[in-house]
Formats: C-alpha cells, sequence, structure tokens
C-alpha cells in the first residue's frame, strides 16, 4: 500500500481518476506523490535559483520543512496505467511506454520494499526500479482479487474512502 519507509511521511488514500508521479521521498524511497506537490517543493529548492549558501543548506539537509510531499498510498489490486515506462524496463518486461497493471504487494516481511506493479503478461516489477517521474494513472481503486484473510496474510487492508467537501 505504502513501502515501509513511506510510513515516516505523511500520506493519505489515492482517489479513482487521479494522475500521479513517482517521486523520491526524504527516506530514499520511491513513491507516488501528486504531481503539484513535487513540482512546488523543486520551485523551492531549485539550486538555480538561489544563493551559494541556500544550495550548501540544501545539500546537507534533505527534507525541506517549508513543503513536504504526501505519499499517495495505492491497495493491492488497483488498476492502474504506467505512461512513460523507462525504455530499460520495456525492453527487459517486454512492454510498452504505457501499460496498463494492477497494483500488488510482493512480500509482507517488514524492512524491506514490497510494493509492486504487475503487468498483464505477468511480469511483476517492484516500484523502486521505476523511474521517477514515470506518470501513473488511477483507473480502479476496487479490487477484484478475493481478499485473504488475516490468517493467510498476517494484515488485512480494508478501503475507507475519503470524505470530500465540494462546498
Amino acid at each position: 500500500m505504502c513501502d515501509y519507509s513511506l510510513m515516516a511521511v505523511p500520506n493519505r488514500l489515492a482517489d479513482e481518476g487521479e494522475r500521479l508521479v513517482l517521486h523520491r521521498f526524504p527516506t530514499g524511497a520511491i513513491g507516488l506523490a501528486a504531481p503539484g506537490d513535487v513540482w512546488k517543493l523543486r520551485a523551492k529548492s531549485d539550486p538555480a535559483a538561489s544563493g551559494l549558501w541556500k544550495r550548501l543548506w540544501s545539500a546537507i539537509t534533505p527534507c525541506n520543512p517549508g513543503h513536504r510531499v504526501t505519499a499517495v498510498c495505492i491497495p493491492p489490486g488497483a488498476r492502474l496505467l504506467l505512461e512513460g515506462i523507462p525504455k530499460r524496463v520495456q525492453r527487459q518486461l517486454d512492454v510498452g511506454i504505457t501499460e496498463e497493471v494492477k497494483f500488488t504487494q510482493l512480500s509482507l516481511q517488514q524492512n524491506q520494499y514490497r510494493d509492486a506493479v504487475r503487468f498483464k503478461n505477468g511480469h511483476e516489477l517492484l516500484i523502486q526500479e521505476l523511474e521517477e517521474d514515470t506518470r501513473v494513472y488511477v483507473l480502479d481503486l476496487e479490487s477484484s482479487e478475493p481478499r485473504k484473510t488475516m490468517a493467510e496474510t498476517g494484515c488485512e487492508y480494508t478501503l475507507i474512502p475519503r470524505a470530500r467537501n465540494d462546498a
């Protein structure tokens, strides 16, 4: 849902129809984020737009306390559209530049990356092996896979929709 190292980062559940990008968080993990959050952070921390002391400070302080990017979590079984798949991944897994995938977790072990995508041809790839700025479109959050019980997996996922304020 959100790799173990993203638990130290503010996070939220994705919305259906949402557009996301892969982003490297201060923890070192690659995860999903809203493009606007990522662009705001990059605009604030652009070394070309700052003086020498600001560049030095940003080099030794990877977290910008003024603006944090929120990790966006995806439930296992959700359907996603990956856009801009890197050429090395296309060749390695025999996939195209844009592919529909299912979000999955490869393991339940702690302290290791587990969030992955499963392509229609059966290949699975850890999110960590994709490149930053790969675009992701959330097609469907509902899993068509049967839900596993606590005894089978050691954990259970419950999708709780976020309240919306349309006013």
